[in-house]
């Protein structure tokens, strides 16, 4: 009777290795992954704390904020500084808007104002630096009659040409012609004097200041229209 031979080769035995899934690190970057989630959510979602308004000097800061859809402080993910800029330029006050916003959920707001130049009591409206004209009052001078086409373009230009400080003492502009020059106005000031100015030589009450040292703060009628004379008012 035959043996049946030996397989003289060894069956190789293929060792499985198990996989070992940490589910505890799993977890553990799973929830350190929603931690960050909700902290980025829960920053940007909260509302504006700090809006900072730069370079305005008519127009009230709470005016600006209003104008740019910011009065109930909206969360930082629900604004753009694109929006904000177009809403703020579509203002015929605003010349141009700079929107930048800040760390820990604040804006800034740079305006260049079209600035009112004054108050146009003939059109009951306000007249601004590109010559237009709404209706919103503001506290600037205002002129009390009318003025003939040609002269009114100038004084335009001319009150454009004011320095600030000058500016905010003109209290009220009329014009006054007489038969030696048609381009007369009489300027009251809010410390008590007048000045009378030829538009010609509108600008010199840039001078009014240095000028008024002189007289030691008496109270009259400066001649601006014909050189430099000061007459003092009695009593």
């Amino acid at each position: 009777m035959k043996k049946k031979k030996k397989n003289s080769k060894k069956r190789t035995k293929v060792k499985k290795k198990r996989i070992k899934i940490r589910y505890d690190r799993i977890f553990i970057c799973l929830i350190l992954f929603l931690l960050v989630g909700y902290i980025c959510y829960f920053i940007l979602n909260k509302p504006i704390t700090n809006i900072y308004i730069y370079n305005n000097e008519v127009l009230k800061d709470q005016y600006i904020i209003d104008e740019a859809g910011l009065r109930d402080y909206p969360s930082t993910l629900t604004f753009s500084t694109t929006s904000i800029k177009a809403k703020l330029e579509e203002d015929p006050l605003i010349k141009k808007a700079t929107i930048k916003r800040l760390l820990f959920r604040g804006i800034s707001i740079t305006i260049e104002e079209n600035k009112p130049l004054f108050f146009y009591q003939t059109e009951n409206k306000t007249v601004l630096e590109n010559n237009e004209m709404v209706e919103q009052k503001f506290d600037v001078p205002v002129l009390i009659n009318f003025v003939p086409d040609k002269v009114y373009k100038q004084l335009k230009n001319k009150m454009s040409e004011i320095n600030d400080d000058v500016f905010k003492r003109i209290s009220t502009i009329k014009y006054d012609p007489n038969d030696v020059d048609s381009g007369r106005f009489l300027l009251s000031m809010n410390d008590g004097n007048y000045v009378y100015l030829s538009i010609n030589k509108f600008t010199d009450i840039n001078n009014y200041i240095a000028i008024m040292r002189k007289f030691e703060n008496k109270k009259g009628i400066l001649y601006l229209d014909s050189g430099e004379y000061f007459k003092v008012m009695e009593g």
